[in-house]
């Protein structure tokens, strides 16, 4: 489990996401920078295999894990996916149907979402879109930051992408 910031009461924690891939389907990563009372703290991390959106989710997931529960958050991000999925209910929405979108197809990513709305249920947040590769400091540190960590080497497995022969049996899906 990510290590948290310690919480400062009343503070409002600033984090900022972006995920990508090379190609898509492909090697991913994101980046993450989270701003409270001014300190700066910086991650990356990668997989082998996965998708755009779930980079962008993970990167999501990743900030909100660690940072102090029943914080107040404002999540600055290029997804609209993300955005969208938090702030216009659909996610909720989805997982009200049985996972299913309105025009009756499996949404995309339950995994993912799963955590992202467990985690909302953790803390206020906001979900504010930015404009991506627009010149915003902290939206392109993450870029790198993402970029950077799909070119690692032996990036792990994304289990809740990439099925891999005893998966199951190792306790990753």
């Amino acid at each position: 489990m990510p290590k948290s910031l310690p919480a400062s009461p009343g503070s409002h924690i600033q984090i900022y996401t972006d995920g990508g891939c090379i190609n898509n389907p492909g090697p991913g990563g994101f980046g993450i920078i989270i701003v409270e009372n001014g300190r700066r703290k910086e991650r990356s991390g990668g997989f082998r295999l996965t998708t755009n959106n779930r980079m962008e989710l993970t990167a999501a997931i990743v900030a909100l894990q660690s940072i102090p529960p029943q914080s107040q958050v404002t999540l600055y991000t290029d997804s609209r996916y993300l955005v969208d999925g938090m702030e216009k209910g659909w996610a909720r929405t989805w997982q009200a149907n049985k996972w299913r979108k309105a025009n009756k197809t499996r949404a995309l990513n339950v995994d993912l979402w799963q955590q992202m709305l467990s985690l909302s249920n953790q803390h206020e947040v906001k979900f504010v879109w930015v404009e991506g590769h627009a010149g915003h400091p902290e939206n392109e540190r993450c870029d790198r930051l993402a970029v950077e960590a799909s070119h690692g080497k032996n990036l792990p497995v994304d289990a809740g992408y990439e099925v891999v022969p005893g998966a199951k049996q190792l306790g990753l899906l």
